[in-house]
């Protein structure tokens, strides 16, 4: 009797805590949802107050985006994965993949799902990201047309091109030039089609594209610009495309990629606070027009924009987590600088390089004979970087990107800052940044954070990944944090070998003159002359 009393306390304790615990949903399991996740269970003692609910449309945990292409270069969705099934569990995450939220009752607090579940919520987190914008052009449902989006598609994209033998790419910005990528990767004649007069015209100047353009033909794909497509030609599957201008094109397989837009309809249905032009509209915490209800990543809109980039959709998700904690931490904004590895050719963009205005000023280096564009935009009077463009060689990325965003005096001499190797110098390499300055934008991690990480014992590139994260989201910082490694390791007395790796006794900028110089065109020539083993 006694035991049975002990049990029925027992019982009623646990429904008693499961009734006082909050319930955070999480719809969308994409990058965004997921570091919001990581982060949340991150903290100490969240277990005791909370239960994490995550929904995803896929049929998979989350994976890597920024790097899907590499899924056309052998790597498999495992591989692209950001953490396991058995995370969440660890982790006392309730995990419903293939399940979408189709209802919000806000009066209610409840959701419901397409299997039928209906859940309570203390707080929702909407983190639906974006869906491919398609152009309403006749013809575009017919079949062999693709969107380049998720790994799904990326499957249907690769059995189809088995029957395939010609591509085209309708968008010619960073996804469709990834798609392109894809295309090539698939040994299809492919071409991109922009609507545009350049390529990434939201990154890169009327010079830029022009070395872009030529750099990508010479890889075998044919750029068409100013085009408009009017009708994909075919009976039943793709034959073709018309142009407005009359002109056709002859291709088996159309992969749209013309932009992304916010995926807000279940908050548009629902009576959340929608821009414009889309986007779920959120204040600096995150929170929508519903003071229970936030939205992050590609499906929030802040001040007007969108962030279409992984570091500012990071820096939602921990600013949504914060609040719910009672956190003070707010987002103000996320410069949308990036470095980018485009069909083989390094592209970045600091800051606003488009700027205008009297005392904005440019400086421009071209080299179309190497395939090499960089501008600087300057304020003359403060003699800041306020923006810039590197086209074929963006090694200099990540030294102009903290003069950027440390508003740091330039040097007299500004050729030096374009020219090759003149970069660190110019300003002194990277001892020069204050401590505060932010190394890793996608994870937040400061030269602070990462020295600390050396003198605690980090003494490789690998290592500083796991200790501090950073270079773990995007990437383009990493030759920073390898200068900032070397740099420290050497202050301290320790012997650096600079070897590219233990098959070439070079660096990366020895290899690349030395190969020029020789005028190697194959792997297997400069392993030959300059290297030893098999490489790696």
């Amino acid at each position: 009797m006694i035991v049975g009393i002990k049990v029925a306390n027992s019982f009623f304790l646990e429904l008693f805590f499961k009734y006082i615990m909050q319930n955070i949903l999480v719809i969308g399991n994409g990058m965004v949802g997921f570091k919001f996740l990581q982060k949340f269970v991150e903290q100490e003692n969240w277990s005791d107050d909370y239960n994490l609910i995550a929904f995803g449309e896929e049929p998979r945990i989350a994976y890597d985006r920024v790097h899907l292409s590499e899924y056309f270069a052998g790597k498999s969705a495992d591989d692209l994965s950001l953490s396991s099934k058995e995370w969440y569990a660890e982790n006392d995450i309730d995990l419903r993949l293939n399940e979408k939220v189709i209802a919000i009752d806000r009066d209610a607090k409840k959701i419901k799902t397409t299997k039928g579940a209906e859940l309570s919520y203390d707080k929702l987190v909407m983190a639906t990201g974006s869906i491919p914008f398609v152009p309403p052009v006749p013809g575009i449902e017919k079949e062999g047309v693709f969107v380049y989006r998720t790994i799904e598609d990326l499957v249907g994209i690769t059995e189809y091109g088995k029957k395939s033998r010609t591509a085209a790419v309708i968008g010619g910005g960073l996804l469709g030039l990834e798609a392109a990528k894809a295309m090539v990767d698939m040994n299809l004649k492919t071409s991109v089609v922009e609507f545009a007069s350049r390529l990434m015209p939201r990154q890169i100047d009327d010079d830029g594209s022009e070395v872009l353009v030529s750099k990508i033909e010479d890889l075998g794909v044919d750029v068409l610009m100013n085009r408009n497509t009017e009708e994909v030609l075919g009976d039943g599957e793709v034959a073709g495309m018309k142009f407005k201008d009359h002109d056709t094109l002859d291709v088996d397989m159309i992969v749209v990629s013309a932009g992304i837009k916010p995926q807000d309809e279940l908050a548009r249905e629902f009576g959340l606070e929608i821009g414009p032009r889309g986007g779920i509209t959120v204040d600096g915490n995150m929170l929508t027009s519903d003071p229970d209800i936030y939205a992050i990543g590609e499906c929030a809109l802040f001040e007007g924009m969108i962030y279409g980039l992984v570091a500012p959709g990071y820096a939602m998700a921990e600013t949504a987590m914060s609040h719910i904690l009672g956190s003070v931490k707010s987002f103000s904004g996320s410069d949308m600088s990036t470095k980018l590895k485009l069909m083989g050719v390094d592209v970045a963009s600091v800051g606003n390089p488009f700027l205008e205005g009297e005392n904005i000023k440019t400086l421009q280096v071209k080299n179309t004979a190497e395939g090499i564009y960089k501008q600087l935009t300057v304020d003359s009077e403060s003699n800041l970087l306020k923006g810039a463009i590197l086209v074929g060689d963006a090694d200099d990325y990540g030294q102009l990107l903290q003069l950027y965003q440390n508003e740091m005096v330039l040097p007299e001499q500004l050729d030096a800052l374009v020219f090759k190797g003149g970069g660190e110098s110019a300003v002194g390499g990277i001892d020069t940044l204050p401590d505060t300055a932010q190394i890793c934008s996608c994870e937040n991690v400061s030269k602070g954070d990462i020295v600390e990480a050396i003198e605690g014992g980090c003494s490789d590139v690998a290592g500083l990944k796991k200790c501090t994260k950073a270079g773990t989201g995007c990437g383009s910082c990493v030759t920073l944090v390898n200068d900032l490694l070397t740099s420290e390791l050497e202050k301290s007395g320790v012997s650096v070998d600079k070897s590219l790796c233990e098959h070439f006794s070079y660096t990366r900028q020895e290899l690349v003159e030395l190969i020029k110089l020789s005028k190697l065109e194959s792997f297997e020539a400069v392993m030959a002359k300059h290297g030893q083993g098999r490489g790696c």
